[in-house]
């Protein structure tokens, strides 16, 4: 957070963790059955939440860069272009995509970018 910032601490992200937190310390212990269920489907999401408002930013200038990199401008582009045969398999569009699905993993669940 920078001076200029127009909102005051807790930071967004610091509030989705402080829910997440909650939820997995105070609350999580205490329920069973489908409000446990729940309650994990809820913790799961804040922490995606809470990845993306972190890490969302920086991915985002990173894929525009891989894309105009490619000479697209966007998703679909870059699919109708690969759809197309405009685009080669090569190295470069091999890396793009899986730097993309790599990104994406990071937020979603980084858990599974782990090796085992």
């Amino acid at each position: 957070m920078t001076t200029t910032d127009p909102h005051d601490v807790p930071t967004a992200a610091q509030l989705v963790a402080a829910v997440r937190d909650f939820l997995q310390t105070d609350v999580l212990p205490g329920v069973e059955g489908r409000v446990r269920f729940h309650t994990r489907v809820a913790i799961n999401v804040l922490g995606m939440v809470e990845r993306e408002i972190e890490l969302g930013p920086a991915q985002a200038a990173e894929h525009a860069r891989r894309l105009a990199d490619l000479g697209v401008a966007d998703d679909a582009e870059l699919a109708a272009a690969i759809r197309d045969g405009r685009l080669q398999d090569g190295a470069a569009l091999t890396a793009a995509l899986e730097a993309a699905v790599r990104a994406k993993l990071e937020v979603a669940n980084p858990g599974y970018l782990t090796s085992g």
